[in-house]
C-alpha cells in the first residue's frame, strides 16, 4: 500500500527498522532544543503531512525506549490521525519522570502505525 506524504522536515521519511516492525519511528522537527520538565507536556512538530486512505487511520504511539529509560510518553496514546485530516502530524509528549528531559531536532519521539478501521452500525437491543 502506498500513502501520500509531504515531508517538510530536514529528516528522512519514517521507515520500518526491521521486517517485523509494525511501527515507524517519527522524529522531532524543531529549530531549538526543548527542555521538558517533570510533569510538563509539549507539542512537538514533525514536519510530516499524510493522506491516509479511507478505511484506515494512523496511530501515534509511544516509543518504549523513551518510556522506560526516561519516563517520556505520548500523552494521548494512541493519538489517532483520521483519514480526512490533512494537517501536520504533531506529537504531544509528557515527562512522567522526576528529571528534566532534553528533546533535540531529529530525536525519535514516537512511532507511527497505519491500521484498518472497521465502521459499524449500532443495533438497538
Amino acid at each position: 500500500m502506498e500513502i501520500n506524504i509531504i515531508n517538510k522536515s530536514k529528516h528522512e521519511l519514517p521507515s520500518y527498522k526491521t521486517r517485523g516492525s509494525s511501527g515507524m519511528d517519527i522524529k522531532a522537527n524543531i529549530l531549538e532544543s526543548i527542555l521538558l520538565c517533570p510533569g510538563e507536556r509539549v507539542t512537538i512538530s514533525t514536519g510530516l503531512f499524510v493522506e491516509i486512505p479511507e478505511g484506515f487511520e494512523a496511530q501515534v504511539r509511544p516509543r518504549s525506549g523513551l518510556a522506560i529509560k526516561n519516563g517520556i510518553t505520548v500523552l494521548n496514546t494512541p493519538g489517532t490521525i483520521d483519514a480526512d485530516y490533512r494537517g501536520e502530524i504533531a506529537v504531544i509528549l509528557i515527562n512522567l519522570s522526576s528529571d528534566i528531559f532534553k528533546i533535540q531536532d531529529g530525536d525519535r519521539i514516537a512511532q507511527l502505525v497505519i491500521s484498518p478501521v472497521v465502521k459499524i452500525k449500532w443495533k438497538k437491543v
